[in-house]
């Protein structure tokens, strides 16, 4: 009997959605600093890339740091709507009793109301917060609580999925604001405090060590825009502890002894979605240049080194023959790029950056990470066993110096991402079995138009206004033909029914 309880509470795991063994964003979806208040937006921009002292107070024990960060970090709760869609009636089913026994064309999707909760760090006295990107994504309404009980509804100022970062705003002045430590300054061994709003429960403060730096999890591959032809990467160069961190801790300050913010914290790594020893802080110093980003241009300037690295160790190194065992191997270097135009080649080791020795792949992306298109580089570079520097100027993704201001973006309303889903071209092999010659799977569905439809996730678009589709360019072909006000009509199937269904997407 035992052992069939052990069961039924497995398959109610795996069913309520969660994974075992793996790395978990933290919630579901989950002092004084003097400013321009004229020219707020100036003011944080220019705090966020200086580097303030600390209190003046020399900190006795944990409850110094405690008392100056606690009343900085805020409680926020989120508020969303999202689609339910009814289960895909089986065809058999249908044969036997009629499309009128399961509502026929009147199937409609339904809109459910959700709640998620999560933690931020007030960076500004003015009312500008730092948190997670996770912990406001998709949110109809944010409320922000601060540790005195005052609440104030928040706007979303800007959000960045591949740090997982995110500004809110709150009307609201001489806020208690957090200082903004040296996350490059951190050592293994120093101990950190963890602050924020973990299950739910008031403001915490719990303890640890730093444990590591510059750790990638891979956690944020999955925020990878998937219907880019060049997609950006996530950085992850998180910094590890052991300060006991829960969902709900989402957005919430790791701080040094001083008070000085550190760390936004982000994720941990647990067999359950709950602490089991190891939790993950997006560094302060990639926290500024995020924040500032949003703040001043409305999105993240990134700059780009033009280079297809590989990390290197001992094995990799034997077999580039190169002479160093660690670092990154420049193993293709982009045309017309910045590594191109500095005089980097095929064959490069990359050593050092900034001065800084490279071990790994996220901490070359977390130092590229804060800067932006035009600036400098010095990178230190072995080549057939001699060192020497070289100036890269960082490009931006269309392969100049210039910033590209979200402003300066004009959005298509017929690109696929209007369609708010993910989508991925279909093997040959299950094309094959369906007997089709090719066609595009619905991966999933977020929010867009598709969310208006009764199109499920798994469906198999094989026509498109007509056209045939077999992958996922010839779907966005497809679409740029598409005016706005006009609508797309979408053949395909199920991968468990061989008939055909036919929906309508305004566009």
């Amino acid at each position: 009997m035992k052992s069939n309880w052990k069961l039924i509470a497995l398959i109610a795991l795996f069913s309520s959605g969660i994974t075992l063994a793996a790395y978990h964003l933290l919630g579901f979806n989950n002092r004084d600093v003097i400013f321009n208040e004229s020219s707020p937006i100036q003011a944080i921009t220019g705090r966020l890339a200086s580097m303030p002292g600390g209190p003046t107070a020399a900190p006795g024990d944990f409850s110094t740091a405690a008392e100056a960060v606690t009343p900085t970090v805020v409680h926020i709760r989120t508020t969303m709507t999202r689609t339910v869609r009814q289960q895909q009636v089986p065809d058999i089913f249908r044969e036997f009793f009629g499309d009128d026994a399961f509502g026929g064309g009147q199937r409609q999707p339904r809109r459910q109301q959700g709640q998620a909760s999560g933690s931020g760090v007030i960076i500004s006295k003015d009312g500008y917060i730092v948190t997670n990107n996770h912990v406001v994504q998709d949110a109809d309404e944010v409320e922000v609580i601060m540790t005195d009980k005052r609440s104030f509804k928040a706007k979303v100022i800007g959000t960045d999925p591949l740090t997982d970062l995110a500004v809110i705003k709150v009307d609201a002045n001489n806020l208690p604001a957090i200082t903004l430590g040296d996350s490059d300054a951190l050592k293994l061994g120093e101990w950190v405090l963890a602050v924020g709003y973990p299950l739910d429960l008031e403001s915490t403060v719990t303890a640890g060590i730093v444990s590591a730096k510059g750790r990638r999890i891979g956690i944020l591959d999955q925020n990878i825009n998937k219907n880019d032809a060049k997609p950006d990467s996530p950085v992850e160069a998180f910094i590890q502890t052991d300060a006991a961190i829960n969902p709900g801790n989402s957005g919430g300050a790791l701080v040094n002894l001083r008070g000085e913010l550190v760390g936004i914290n982000s994720a941990i790594a647990s067999a359950t979605g709950y602490y089991s020893g190891y939790g993950f802080a997006v560094p302060v110093s990639l926290v500024k240049k995020v924040s500032a980003d949003l703040l001043k241009y409305g999105n993240v300037q990134r700059g780009y080194i033009g280079i297809m690295p590989i990390e290197l160790n001992s094995t990799v190194a034997k077999e580039k023959n190169v002479k160093v065992g660690r670092g990154i191997y420049v193993d293709q270097v982009v045309d017309n790029g910045a590594a191109e135009a500095a005089g980097l080649k095929k064959g490069d080791v990359i050593t050092k950056m900034e001065g800084q020795p490279l071990d790994s792949d996220a901490q070359m992306r977390e130092i590229i990470g804060r800067r932006r298109p035009g600036d400098v580089l010095t990178v230190t570079v072995n080549r057939d066993g001699t060192e020497r520097d070289f100036k890269v100027e960082l490009r931006n993704r269309n392969g100049g110096r210039d910033i590209i201001k979200k402003t300066d973006i004009t959005p298509s309303a017929t690109s696929l991402n209007s369609l708010g889903a993910q989508f991925e071209d279909l093997s040959a092999q299950d094309a094959k079995q369906l007997g089709i010659s090719g066609g595009v799977r619905v991966k999933k569905i977020t929010d867009g138009k598709l969310a208006e439809t009764d199109v499920e996730e798994g469906f198999i678009i094989v026509k498109a206004n007509g056209k045939n589709v077999k992958t996922t360019k010839d779907l966005q072909s497809i679409m740029s033909t598409v005016k706005e006000g006009e609508g797309l009509m979408l053949i395909g199937m199920y991968p468990n029914s061989s008939r055909m269904y036919y929906y309508a997407v305004p566009v």
